[in-house]
């Protein structure tokens, strides 16, 4: 199916990992067209990607952003303005998972810096290609989220709060994007399959046998729906949270 992404400029945050997610998501536009700059704090690893996305005959660049900080995000999206184009498509992958603690153990600064980084960073990059969206009549803003942000998660506090914090903002852009062209949604996981999942451990085990599905997703089950949803085909779903979890979240037994 052609999404006509063709010629579009996305950012995807947190592409600095082979295998990991945001590569997934990266290629799957890529494939389609678009124009990548590959995001992330660990600049060898989003070089990698970007080569591999250069390599399939489309425009690619690498930049080092810690997200958690407005400047950097101000700065980066000025360059790759300036490289690749005004932004299209923008999407929030970059978040991080740790550390958690209990809420009456969790020290103070382990809670600000969850929510710095993971739902200020996704509105700095709003915030930052809004209005050239807005010129254009035209974006799509992609939030990825968790199922600790809608269930809420033990000894999480913090990452779900920031998870649920990013459902609300794509909401809220969609609410103020939606007579300017721009498109805003959460895309909300269960456990995925990255290399990091511990699916032999007694607690992946048992995650596992709660998914309807009995198994975990994989980097490109996201994918496929990300760029769905970032093409023209998506132009009239705005504003929602669409779970891709495999059932995770149903009822079973």
């Amino acid at each position: 199916m052609e999404l006509g992404l063709k010629g579009k400029v996305a950012i995807v945050t947190g592409t600095g990992r082979k295998g990991a997610l945001g590569e997934a998501i990266a290629l799957e536009l890529a494939s389609e067209g678009a124009d990548i700059a590959c995001v992330d704090i660990v600049l060898e690893g989003a070089e990698a990607i970007a080569k591999e996305i250069s390599d399939m005959g489309v425009r690619s660049m690498a930049v080092k952003v810690d997200q958690g900080e407005n400047q950097q995000v101000k700065d980066a999206v000025a360059k790759i303005n300036a490289e690749l184009g005004p932004v299209d498509i923008l999407v929030n992958n970059a978040a991080l998972m740790g550390p958690f603690g209990r809420i009456e153990r969790m020290e103070l600064d382990d809670w600000q810096k969850m929510l710095h980084v993971n739902l200020d960073g996704s509105y700095y990059w709003i915030r930052e290609v809004w209005n050239t969206m807005v010129e254009k009549n035209w974006g799509r803003i992609i939030n990825i989220s968790s199922i600790a942000g809608v269930m809420g998660g033990f000894g999480q506090a913090n990452y779900s709060a920031s998870k649920a914090g990013v459902i609300a903002l794509a909401k809220t852009a969609a609410l103020e994007g939606a007579r300017k062209g721009i498109t805003a949604n959460a895309v909300t996981l269960g456990v995925v399959r990255t290399g990091q999942t511990a699916e032999s451990s007694e607690a992946g085990e048992r995650i596992q046998a709660r998914i309807a599905q009995r198994r975990f997703g994989e980097p490109a089950d996201v994918a496929a729906m990300v760029a769905f949803l970032a093409s023209e085909k998506a132009g009239y779903i705005t504003g929602q949270d669409i779970h891709v979890m495999g059932g995770l979240d149903l009822f079973t037994y």
